[in-house]
Formats: C-alpha cells, sequence, structure tokens
C-alpha cells in the first residue's frame, strides 16, 4: 500500500519537476524560422471580404511562401460527380506563380468551422470521400506548388458538428493518398488536448495545433495555463514511439480570437478586445520557445478584414514578422 502511495504521488512529482526545469530553458528564439498561414475562401466571404484580393495580398503583400488551403468536398462535388475546381485551380495557380509551396487539404473534416464538410447528398460516405479525394488527388498530383497532402484534420478529436473519426476509413484515406503520390502525408492532432501518437505514427510530417485563448460554455474566455516546455516535452514523448526522422510542425498558430459566435458575428471592438495585439505578440513568442521550425498562422482572413476596417497594425506585425523573421 504504502509503495502505490509513494507511486501516485512521486511520478505526477517528478512530471512536474522535469515539466518546471525544462520550462526554465527555451528555444532559440533567433533560429531559422518558416512561417505560413491557413487559407480558406469561404471564411473570407463570410467577413465580407473579396476573396481572390485577401488570397493575393497574402502572396504579394506578406509574401508567405507556405500555405494552406482546403478542397472543400461541398465545394468540390456540390452534387454527385458534378466536380467544381475552378476556384481551387485558381489558388493553387496563383501559389504556383510565385512559388509558395501549398499544404492541400483533402477529406471531409476540414479547417473551419463547423469542420466536417461532406455534401447533403452523401448517403454511403466511405465510398464517396475515397472518390473525391482520388479525383483531387489526381488533378494536383502534378502541379509543382502542392508540396504535401494533409489527410483530413484532427481526426482523432470530435470538435465540432464532427463525430468520432472512423479510424480504417482514415487509413484507407492515407494509403489512397500514398499510392497516387509520393509527397509526404501530413496528418495533425490538438496541441492541447490530444496524445499525438495516432496521428504521428500515421503520418510522414505530423501537424499539431497550438492555442492560447479558448472559449468553453462552462467557463467563458480562458488561456491554457501551460508553458512552451508542454509542447518539447510532449513531442519528446511521443518520439519514443513515433522515431526522430519525421518533421514535426505547428499547423495552427493562434492569431484570432476564439469565442461561442464566429468573428463575423461580433463586433470589432469586441473582436480586439478578444485577441489584442499584444496577445498575437505573445503568442508569437511563446511559440519561438515551444521549438519548432514550421508554424502555419490562424487569422490571416482576420488580420484582412481589419486592415479594410482601419486596422492594419495586425497585418503589419505578421509582415514585419514574416519578412525579417523577427518579432518588430
Amino acid at each position: 500500500m504504502r509503495k502505490r502511495y509513494i507511486f501516485l504521488i512521486g511520478i505526477p512529482l517528478l512530471l512536474a519537476v522535469a515539466l518546471f526545469f525544462l520550462s526554465r530553458s527555451t528555444a532559440n528564439p533567433d533560429r531559422k524560422i518558416n512561417w505560413g498561414v491557413t487559407f480558406e475562401k469561404d471564411f473570407a466571404k463570410k467577413l465580407g471580404l473579396d476573396w481572390r484580393l485577401a488570397y493575393l495580398a497574402i502572396l504579394d503583400d506578406l509574401k508567405m511562401k507556405k500555405i494552406r488551403v482546403a478542397a472543400r468536398w461541398s465545394d468540390i462535388e456540390p452534387a454527385e460527380n458534378n466536380f467544381n475546381y475552378p476556384d481551387l485551380d485558381w489558388q493553387i495557380n496563383e501559389a504556383a506563380k510565385r512559388e509558395t509551396k501549398v499544404i492541400l487539404v483533402v477529406g471531409y473534416k476540414l479547417p473551419r468551422w463547423p469542420e466536417c464538410h461532406d455534401p447533403s447528398w452523401v448517403k454511403d460516405l466511405r465510398p464517396a470521400v475515397l472518390a473525391y479525394i482520388e479525383k483531387t488527388v489526381n488533378r494536383y498530383k502534378d502541379n509543382p506548388a502542392v508540396f504535401a497532402w494533409q489527410v483530413e484534420n484532427e481526426p482523432f478529436l470530435p470538435f465540432g458538428e464532427c463525430p468520432l473519426f472512423d479510424v480504417n476509413l482514415l487509413d484507407e484515406e492515407i494509403a489512397l493518398v500514398k499510392k497516387l503520390d509520393k509527397r509526404p502525408v501530413i496528418v495533425t492532432d490538438s496541441g492541447e488536448l490530444s496524445l499525438w501518437v495516432p496521428a504521428a505514427k500515421r503520418a510522414d510530417i505530423f501537424g499539431t495545433t497550438m492555442y492560447r485563448w479558448v472559449w468553453n460554455e462552462m467557463v467563458g474566455s480562458y488561456k491554457y495555463p501551460i508553458p512552451p516546455a508542454f509542447f518539447r516535452v510532449k513531442e519528446r514523448l511521443a518520439r519514443l514511439f513515433v522515431g526522430h526522422k519525421k518533421p514535426f510542425i505547428v499547423i495552427e498558430l493562434q492569431a484570432e480570437p476564439w469565442t461561442h459566435k464566429q468573428i463575423y458575428e461580433i463586433s470589432i471592438p469586441e473582436q480586439l478586445g478578444l485577441m489584442s495585439l499584444a496577445e498575437v505578440k505573445a503568442t508569437i513568442d511563446y511559440a519561438k520557445q515551444a521549438g519548432f521550425s514550421d508554424y502555419y498562422l490562424w487569422g490571416v482572413e482576420w488580420w484582412y478584414y481589419l486592415k479594410q476596417n482601419n486596422h492594419s497594425e495586425y497585418w503589419d506585425y505578421v509582415k514585419g514578422l514574416v519578412q525579417t523573421n523577427s518579432i518588430i
């Protein structure tokens, strides 16, 4: 009984001490960091933006060289066997013109609310989603702009209107993409709420999210009380199971507010109150300390929206960050 008590108390205490000492040292903030963004055209449209102008501003003004875009299934195949690619073609081709590298996300659980984007006509999910993935990968596998495929988005995290993902279907999707093309497959998982190992085992590149300010209906808006070392420790633990060769990146680094409503449903003063520029800068500093080399910022549509509404400071900050690789 005494040994069990020592185990139950001692192990958590040792972990806490280890985390404390790890958090005292940080990664070199002056190391080479690759910055990217996620862009979602439907979200830009909901903000009242001309999504094409917003996208071109990302490429030409921010001069982003890494961008993640989603092949939203409900847009691509609005009716069965009726495929619609012009908008996605345009995004991929504009990136290719500027030698910007694209992560193309395929599947039915994709970035942005409500995350599950299967078309309303789908009755039997498995054959339909595999057919759409095959069609999409074949369309872009020879495009030099696409450097990696992301298969689904956080498939091991039930979120939004999405139920728990069918892991067997996920494995079929990954196998299909690998059969069709040799470029790496990215699988993603929650930074704070998941174990990483099931996703990282399946990935050529593993992508974690990194959020600091979140919202819960029980407590409202709150900040995760975890140090940057949390991510370094978590990576080291995951690598015990998946090895040390495959890259780990941050696929979503929060730089926009999160609340019980969508951004376009609240006023600009509310938005700025929930995510100040000082908080964005603090998040960037936090992320640099976590030690990853690639970060895809989450919120580019919002910064552009603010810029169009006399608040260019967010956009200008990120522009300086990307182009000088330093905090301004």
